[in-house]
């Protein structure tokens, strides 16, 4: 007996040292899945696994293919001979890819080629940089080269135009595509330049014919976005649209073209796409759409003699973040939760069940602890009930007391769902001992249109609310320390840091603001796309229309109220939310005299991507908390 006893100690001992939570260094090792497709035969999913390696501060990616049958998975070392290159036209005889062409003067070395050593910038217009790049004169442009024929020139069917495909900053290959019998090719840009770019949403999609070397938009009656052109296997064209201009956070609708007829799938419908495919039989379209806190799969019927109508597949405490391709009466996804990684999934269409193809960290898993998440319902200032996450420390004990934190999200019209951050982790926060409150705030998706529009113009008014209500309904628990309370974010979440500090009424103990816009005066004056502050603050500063944008909801303002510990943390490279934002928040927190610190990453941009910063970022936010809050 007692030698069963003592193996069966040594048994629970080792499964508790077995056992750990989630920490930085876990965090950056996980495999990070990136989708490639559908093999040739359709049977097979082929991805891309990147491994961070945090010694060398580098990635390494490889690629594998998963079947659809029986989740069996291999390694390949080239994927193009089992999966068909979408650049090459359909009859084989042409390639289509894009180029960087130099067309304007902009170095000291372009107007002064005599001066060989000098270092200078010269601009006579804005967009003079954009996101984290300064403008070259460099514009991309699709070239289309003969395949069998190494002697023939390649085509630049932009030439001479001062304009990108694909789209800046974001934009890849699904920015030009074939359409069906390969005499065009369609691609999306935004043909304005200069200041106009910098104001402007109005992309739009084009169509060059090889045939007559002309080229059409076929899109010029909308002022909006219009994105992601594709193809049936009729030959019906779908996109994606976004009617007002210069509104990046529209309501994003599925158009359709059918013999001249252009059709809004998607109009009646009280949300906004993300992402589409279409069926393989053409009747269809899938995609993917933040509803309620989530990210779902929807379908919607796209043939002209049906009135199109919405279907929700899947239903769950997820997100399904990416849409693969259809096999049968399945769909291959991409799927999170806040305690997962991406994953590919197979969904199905009949009945939105789910299983599970990739297991790419089921092993870095498998001896985490993770804490719950709980789906609650708060109610507002206005009389609305507001969704928020809760996420909970492992081994949470509602007897012990508990530090807590407010997480603000960015955008501002970014949905907050079951999403899995490699920076912003819940479950890392939570493996540290704090309990998390992410409220679904005025302006996010997922919960009709006028929800996520309300916040447009009024950026310190009813969300800064909606924040309040979340950690005051929240705070009412027994095991939340209301001495141990802090807010976070990035982003607008950084605004609402900056502005939550000088009105939170010593509700905060801490405050921790990433890139966040502190001074929206300034702000107006140096970020790169105007459109998003002509639509979110109401326009310039000078304007006395947009008086209360730059007074009453102006961080700045507030500051003779600020008490409290606050980290500022800002990348170099951050030309949305610049430089002066953080450094202005910082040397006013000094200046009166509050604990504070500045987290300064010169080489990073919006976000951090840096393996080794990514954990010094890790580091100095736990600290931050351990010092402030404990």
């Amino acid at each position: 007996m007692k030698k069963i006893g003592f193996i069966m100690l040594l048994l629970i001992s080792n499964h508790f040292l077995l056992a750990q939570v989630m920490t930085p260094e876990l965090l950056w090792k996980l495999n990070r899945i990136s989708p490639v497709g559908l093999s040739n035969d359709g049977k097979d999913v082929i991805y891309a696994s990147t491994v961070y390696n945090l010694e060398t501060n580098s990635k390494t990616t490889s690629y594998y293919k998963v079947s659809m049958a029986n989740g069996a998975t291999s390694a390949i070392n080239e994927y193009q001979t089992i999966f068909k290159d979408s650049k090459i036209s359909p009859n084989g005889q042409f390639k289509i890819y894009d180029v960087e062409v130099k067309l304007k003067s902009v170095s000291g070395v372009d107007n002064y080629p005599e001066l060989e050593k000098s270092n200078v910038q010269i601009y006579d217009n804005l967009n003079y940089r954009h996101w984290d790049t300064w403008e070259d004169g460099k514009f991309s442009h699709v070239f289309l080269k003969k395949i069998d024929s190494e002697d023939a020139d390649p085509l630049d069917i932009m030439e001479g135009e001062a304009f990108d495909c694909p789209l800046k900053p974001f934009g890849g290959a699904e920015d030009y595509i074939w359409n069906l019998d390969g005499s065009k090719i369609l691609y999306v840009a935004k043909k304005e330049y200069g200041t106009n770019y910098a104001k402007s949403t109005n992309t739009d999609i084009y169509s060059y014919d090889l045939k007559s070397n002309t080229t059409i938009n076929l899109t010029k009656d909308n002022q909006g976005y219009d994105t992601n052109p594709s193809f049936s296997k009729e030959g019906v064209l779908a996109w994606l649209q976004m009617d007002e201009p210069g509104y990046e956070a529209d309501k994003n609708d599925i158009i359709v073209l059918n013999d001249g007829l252009k059709r809004n799938l998607t109009k009646d419908w009280d949300g906004t796409v993300n992402s589409y495919l279409w069926s393989n039989d053409g009747k269809k379209i899938f995609f993917n759409a933040p509803v309620e806190g989530t990210i779902q799969l929807f379908e919607v019927t796209a043939l002209k003699s049906i009135t199109p109508i919405v279907k929700q597949i899947t239903n769950g405490t997820f997100d399904i973040t990416g849409l693969i391709g259809q096999s049968d009466s399945k769909m291959a996804v991409t799927r999170t939760d806040m305690n997962h990684a991406s994953e590919i999934y197979l969904v199905n269409l009949s009945n939105g069940t789910m299983t599970q193809l990739s297991h790419v960290n089921d092993e870095a898993y498998k001896n985490i602890k993770f804490g719950n998440v709980e789906k609650r319902l708060i109610p507002t200032t206005d009389g609305k009930d507001m969704l928020s996450w809760v996420i909970y420390p492992p081994d949470f004990d509602p007897n012990k007391k508990y530090p807590t934190l407010l997480y603000c999200q960015g955008g501002p019209q970014s949905a907050l769902t079951q999403f899995y951050s490699f920076r912003w982790n819940f479950q890392l926060m939570a493996a540290n001992g704090y309990i998390i409150v992410a409220p679904n705030r005025r302006g996010m998706p997922g919960h009709g249109v006028e929800w996520n529009e309300q916040i447009s113009g009024d950026y310190g008014g009813q969300n800064i609310e909606d924040y309040l209500a979340a950690i005051d309904d929240v705070s009412k628990e027994s095991y939340v320390d209301k001495n141990r309370m802090g807010c976070i974010g990035a982003s607008y979440g950084g605004y609402s840091v900056y502005y939550l500090a000088g009105v939170h009424n010593e509700r905060f103990k801490s405050f921790i603001a990433h890139d966040g816009i502190f001074n929206t005066r300034s702000m107006y004056g140096t970020t790169e796309e105007l459109f998003f502050v002509n639509k979110d603050l109401g326009g310039p500063y000078w304007d006395p229309a947009n008086l209360k944008s730059y007074t009453s909801f102006n961080p700045i303002e507030n500051v003779d109220k600020w008490n409290t510990p606050i980290l500022v943390i800002q990348g170099g490279k951050d030309y949305r939310v610049p430089i002066g934002q953080g450094l202005e928040a910082f040397q006013a927190a000094q200046l009166r005299g509050i604990k504070s610190k500045l987290m300064y990453l010169p080489d990073e941009n919006h976000w951090v991507l840096s393996p080794q910063n990514g954990i010094v970022w890790q580091n100095e936010f736990f600290k931050w908390l351990s010092e402030t809050l404990n």
